[in-house]
């Protein structure tokens, strides 16, 4: 995991539904901080020594040399995410391209076309799929997507609130924001306060995962990626099958997630 994991509320739910799952069978949770440059150099360190009997690999990328590597030398592991790869694993993950197409044609049944979205980095296969799909449902409604609208390299809440500062200066603001993680939502929803936005009214916005108690008072609506702590267990009993000689192309688990209204949207 990054440092930034550990700030991130929902990443703890998952972790939580992990250690619950493993302290019933007696078996422990180690997590790995690691910087993205050394990833792949302690993944192989991890299956020289055989240190853990498993492994739940989380922020897949595109194409994640991390789950080429695994699924090559034969340690069970879970790609918490989908990427590339064509060695069969084991996958859990969320429908990214059905969230993104219910939050777009939500805005688009409120007669919003300057739909702006707000992405992670690209390279992580979660953020491709939702901007592909933003995209796709776009142009599907006859809506050809503004450049100057796409913000990409937001996954925190810095990053959120410059990409919204940026938004509210262009000469022709959207309407309407998606932003396809909570914790950019949070710095999002910090800059059109701080800038006096009538959230809802001058702007609507639309953020993908539950928006944190900073932001109490405020009911955001969003996209939810409902049981994170059972996604967690989730993840435990598919490494354990795996273990169990389940083979991986049969541990692919594909979970909904599902638009909660709010108030940011008129």
């Amino acid at each position: 995991l990054i440092a930034n994991d550990l700030a991130d509320p929902m990443f703890m739910q998952i972790v939580g539904g992990m250690v619950e799952a493993l302290e019933g069978r007696q078996m422990d949770l180690i997590m790995a901080p690691v910087s993205p440059e050394n990833e792949l150099r302690a993944y192989k360190h991890m299956v020289k020594e055989r240190r853990v009997d498993g492994l739940i690999v989380g922020r897949t990328k595109l194409y994640d040399e991390r789950v080429a590597y695994l699924a090559k030398h034969g340690l069970p592991f879970v790609a918490h995410g989908r990427t590339r790869v064509n060695e069969p694993h084991a996958w859990f993950d969320y429908d990214n391209e059905s969230g993104m197409r219910v939050a777009v044609e939500h805005l688009l049944a409120y007669g919003h076309q300057r739909i702006a979205l707000m992405s992670a980095p690209l390279e992580m296969n979660f953020a491709r799929q939702r901007f592909d799909s933003f995209q796709s449902v776009m142009r599907d409604a006859g809506l050809q997507p503004n450049p100057d609208y796409l913000k990409d390299n937001s996954n925190d809440r810095r990053g959120g609130y410059a990409a919204m500062q940026q938004l509210l200066a262009s000469s022709a603001p959207p309407s309407a924001v998606i932003v396809d993680n909570h914790m950019a939502g949070v710095g999002a929803m910090r800059a059109l306060l701080d800038a006096g936005i009538a959230i809802g009214k001058q702007m609507s916005i639309i953020v993908w995962g539950k928006m944190e108690d900073s932001l109490a008072g405020y009911n955001v609506t969003t996209i939810e990626q409902p049981n994170p702590d059972l996604a967690g267990k989730k993840m435990v009993e598919m490494l354990l099958a795996l273990q169990n000689g389940t083979p991986p192309s049969e541990l692919q688990v594909l979970w909904q997630p599902v638009l909660i209204a709010g108030e940011t949207v008129s």
